[in-house]
């Protein structure tokens, strides 16, 4: 059994801990809400794009016209993920659900006879899946110096795929990341970005009718320049959904260690009450029994 003194030390130590893991929750509570306004801003910009680009892609009506980045090579022998997750952990299970869902993609791919390569984004999802597939991880994009997430960052990720790609090194690549929708849920996705995969819907008038446009230049030359911008501005909403993601599920987290930290030192004080107790008592009977002999 645990002397006072021990009890003593374990209570400051948890109440110490206590005190961090509310200060982390008040800290990932301030910056929950930019990052959750960043992430619904970019929703609808991402989605817009995607609407211009399956408009375009009526107008040229399958031809040979259209980009490589949005044909795709013809085969999918050869993939490529780019796994998104955070910098820092501490966040419960927000990594491991990324990863999880990763890892069950390349486990049915090599189960097909594919190739797989990875691009790894954040040191989490870095460090999990190297245990099992590092050989097939190409590189890992470090953004823990990065304070504020731009869309310079995102538009490196996507000039290194894109270069990757017209060297002939993979035939899809698949983006994975977390799709923010509470505090209390976040959902990992799969995302095809290439050969692009553009939204069904084109760019209405308003009232369910579709626009019809004429476009200057031809809507080859404006695919090529679309193609690369919409790549990077998917893996830039991957970025800001995971970041509002990773505080919402680090607020939740450090609410439940706050919560947990008290009911052990509920737990802990009253065990050193007890023992307190039952140790004068037992004082108290060698002072009677003392007098007494005498």
């Amino acid at each position: 059994m645990a002397s006072l003194k021990d009890l003593r030390n374990r209570i400051a130590s948890v109440k110490a801990t206590q005190k961090i893991t509310k200060a982390m929750q008040m800290v990932a509570a301030a910056k929950l809400r930019r990052a959750q306004e960043a992430a619904e801003a970019a929703r609808p910009y991402s989605e817009r794009m995607g609407a211009v680009l399956a408009n375009i892609t009526q107008a040229i009506g399958g031809g040979g016209d259209a980009p490589a980045l949005m044909t795709g090579t013809g085969r999918d022998d050869v993939h490529l993920l780019i796994v998104c997750t955070a910098e820092r952990g501490l966040c419960g299970g927000f990594n491991s659900q990324i990863a999880r869902l990763a890892r069950d993609h390349i486990r049915r791919l090599l189960a097909d006879g594919k190739q797989v390569k990875i691009i790894c984004v954040g040191k989490k999802g870095f460090d999990i899946l190297r245990r099992d597939y590092g050989s097939l991880i190409l590189e890992r994009v470090d953004l823990r110096e990065v304070k504020t997430l731009g869309f310079a960052n995102a538009d490196a990720i996507a000039r290194k795929v894109i270069h990757l790609f017209n060297e002939g090194g993979f035939d899809i690549c698949t983006l994975f990341y977390s799709q923010f929708k509470s505090v209390i849920s976040q959902i990992p996705t799969a995302q095809q970005i290439i050969p692009a995969a553009p939204a069904s819907a084109a760019v209405g008038t308003g009232n369910g009718a579709t626009a019809v446009y004429e476009y200057e230049p031809e809507p080859g030359e404006i695919l090529s320049d679309l193609i690369p911008r919409n790549i990077a501005v998917q893996i830039f909403r991957a970025l800001l959904e995971n970041a509002a993601g990773e505080m919402g599920a680090k607020m939740s987290a450090m609410d439940n260690a706050t919560r947990n930290a008290g009911d052990m030192i509920n737990r802990l004080s009253i065990t050193y009450n007890r023992q307190r107790q039952a140790q004068i008592t037992k004082e108290l009977i060698e002072i009677i029994s003392g007098a007494e002999a005498l």
